[in-house]
């Protein structure tokens, strides 16, 4: 890697860069990731200020409260955990 292409902050995350680094120490961008004028971006489909994550999240898990399957499993879990603690002291 070129020394005079690398900067001294990352320009993706703003971390100083310490002088020999071929990455940033942060976030891993480089000459050819990242900081380069010829990196590219506009093929990773990052959202943009646009995106609506509560929209998101409605669409990809149908707008409900997920199951709790487990509920039950640690209600009997305590109660037996319960159970043998009274058992042990009344021995």
């Amino acid at each position: 890697m070129n020394q005079e292409s690398r900067p001294d902050e990352c320009p993706v995350c703003g971390a100083d860069v310490p002088d020999g680094a071929a990455a940033c120490p942060e976030c891993g961008s480089d000459e050819r990731t990242g900081w380069s004028e010829a990196a590219r971006y506009d093929g990773l489909g990052l959202p943009d200020d646009a995106f609506d994550y509560e929209e998101f999240a409605g669409r990809e898990f149908g707008g409900r409260a997920p199951r709790r399957r487990h509920d039950r499993f640690w209600w009997v879990v305590a109660v037996l955990v319960l159970l043998a603690w009274v058992w042990f002291l009344a021995r």
